[in-house]
């Protein structure tokens, strides 16, 4: 019902805001005009070149190495190495001492009954 209410309400706005701005804009119609650009088919001379880089330049040393020479191995766990883990971690967590659970097939959600 709150769904309904609020997609009734929506439309309504939407509805009311489209004729508030709808009353904004003008009935004439706007012809299209495209620049015209003669120049851009008329053949001619390249550009200069240019430098990308900008004043950057390469530079090198003598006994660079690679980075798989300089940068230690990262030692990563597996997968079944962390489930193991966290099935002992859990199993040695307190369990709750009462259990609730619904009984029968009563509507009423205040019946619940501790079971241990």
């Amino acid at each position: 019902m709150k769904t309904m209410l609020f997609a009734l309400c929506f439309l309504g706005a939407t509805a009311a805001f489209g004729q508030a701005t709808g009353a904004v804009l003008s009935a004439e119609p706007m012809i299209l005009q495209l620049p015209n650009h003669p120049a851009t088919a008329v053949q001619h001379l390249m550009g200069d070149e240019r430098n990308l880089l900008g004043t950057s330049y390469p530079t090198s040393a003598q006994g660079e190495l690679p980075l798989w020479e300089v940068m230690p191995l990262s030692r990563t766990t597996p997968l079944g190495d962390v489930a193991r883990a966290y099935r002992k971690e859990h199993a040695a967590i307190k369990k709750a001492d009462k259990i609730w659970s619904k009984q029968g097939r009563s509507e009423d959600p205040g019946e619940y009954v501790a079971a241990k």
